[in-house]
């Protein structure tokens, strides 16, 4: 049956409004070209949505010929303004954006684990309250929230989790009751993480894969035939809780120490680094431990460690030689001779990669032999601070493990992808609701 004159306008609308969300700015006559509709029907559509106020005119082209210019239309961007928050159980990071992902004002916050529920709530809202201000937005019509933990699937709300902060549960709501106008998604952050690299990162070819996550903790989320899979419960992909040998015990319902997390989670992995000799000082403070431990791997085995790279195990320079004693000067040769280390430590941290690699293939081949994904992504900090040094030894590994032909890749936006994920969504949905039909 044919579409109703109205429901015509309304496909026709959308797919205008798409068309300039992703190619920026056209002409009318462009919109013809790119649509396929004819010049009236393009016509209609354009004063229809600038009378909507979805579209205004943003410039002429440069086109030379005879007459005026043609129009540029594009979506008015500060139709609405959008915010997008990675809540992680050490702070909080916020971005605001226009209407069209373009970002305005971002800032982060640390949250000290000793600091109290309502305290904590307190300078989470505050860091909003002054990213909002500082993108010159309002109001803000979506937020997305990106939290570690269960999401209910029936509710869309996060569960009660032992071991997270009782201020990521009590965030949302302080959020509401300062943005009552808003509208709120709240989703696992390796969810969006994986959602994410699928848009942007690594897995954009891919409508089937799955994203290991590597942080501070570990996890999986896992997309299928494009769709992202929660499960009954919201668990799908809690991988850390996965039985794996090699760990001190079996996780609980309440912890998931002994699972997979105990030999891939940001601690274990750092106390694996010092097990073969790495130096575990003088990384960023706002990144895992495993992930400059890791990156410095890389490099050594790469043979980056050159002038400048500090050299695991390697103190930082002190005062003159001359204004040492005689056992500070002695500690100040041996790390004069450090680079002449190099071979050494690089093996060292081949070992080390080696051994990480081990670890990471037993719960990748667990993900793989269940759901023959075709593609693993090695995301967070640590899988993007691995590159593909690190993923190629996973994939050697499983071409080893299992027949199922898995294709292993390292993050393309590492930790950020929980942010960008979030406002991937924000930006979705309330495009979903200004681009919909008036008689929906």
């Amino acid at each position: 049956m044919p579409a109703s004159p109205s429901t015509a306008r309304a496909i026709n609308d959308r797919l205008a409004l798409r068309l300039l969300q992703r190619e920026g700015p056209l002409t009318a006559g462009q919109l013809k070209q790119l649509t396929g509709l004819s010049r009236p029907t393009v016509a209609d559509l354009v004063e229809r949505l600038t009378v909507a106020g979805l579209i205004a005119v943003v410039g002429e082209a440069g086109e030379q010929r005879r007459g005026p210019n043609a129009k540029l239309y594009g979506i008015v961007a500060d139709r609405a303004h959008l915010a997008a928050l990675d809540v992680r159980t050490e702070g909080v990071s916020v971005v605001v954006s226009d209407l069209v992902g373009a970002v305005l004002a971002e800032a982060s916050v640390p949250i000290d684990g000793d600091t109290g529920t309502g305290t904590a709530v307190e300078q989470a809202v505050a860091l909003v309250e002054r990213v909002v201000k500082e993108a010159g937005a309002d109001r803000l019509h979506t937020v997305g929230i990106g939290a570690p933990g269960l999401i209910d699937p029936a509710t869309g709300e996060l569960r009660d989790s032992t071991g997270l902060p009782e201020w990521h549960r009590r965030l949302v709501a302080a959020l509401q009751e300062r943005f009552p106008e808003a509208r709120f998604n709240v989703e696992n952050e390796t969810n969006l993480a994986a959602l994410a690299e699928q848009r942007d990162g690594a897995a954009r070819d891919r409508d089937t894969f799955v994203l290991l996550w590597l942080g501070h903790g570990t996890g999986a989320a896992v997309v299928l035939d494009g769709a992202l899979r929660r499960g009954a419960s919201g668990g799908t992909g809690e991988i850390g809780f996965l039985p794996v040998p090699g760990t001190s015990g079996l996780p609980s319902a309440v912890d998931c120490e002994g699972g997979f997390h105990s030999l891939a989670g940001s601690a274990a992995v750092a106390e694996l680094a010092g097990s073969y000799g790495l130096a575990l000082q003088g990384f960023a403070a706002h990144e895992p431990l495993a992930a400059g431990v890791v990156r410095e791997a890389v490099a050594l085995v790469a043979g980056d460690g050159g002038e400048g790279a500090r050299v695991p195990g390697a103190a930082s320079p002190g005062p003159a030689a001359a204004d040492q004693p005689d056992d500070a000067r002695a500690a100040g040769s041996r790390r004069a001779a450090a680079p002449a280390d190099q071979a050494h430590d690089a093996a060292s941290a081949d070992r080390f990669l080696d051994a990480l690699a081990d670890r990471l293939a037993i719960g990748v081949a667990s993900v793989v032999a269940i759901l023959d994904p075709g593609c693993v992504v090695l995301g967070g900090e640590v899988g993007q601070a691995g590159e593909e040094v690190l993923a190629q030894r996973v994939e050697e590994r499983m071409r080893r493990m299992s027949p199922l032909v898995t294709v292993v890749r390292p993050s393309g936006l590492g930790g950020g992808a929980v942010l960008r994920g979030a406002l991937l969504t924000a930006r979705d949905a309330a495009q979903d609701e200004l681009f919909a039909p008036p008689d929906r």
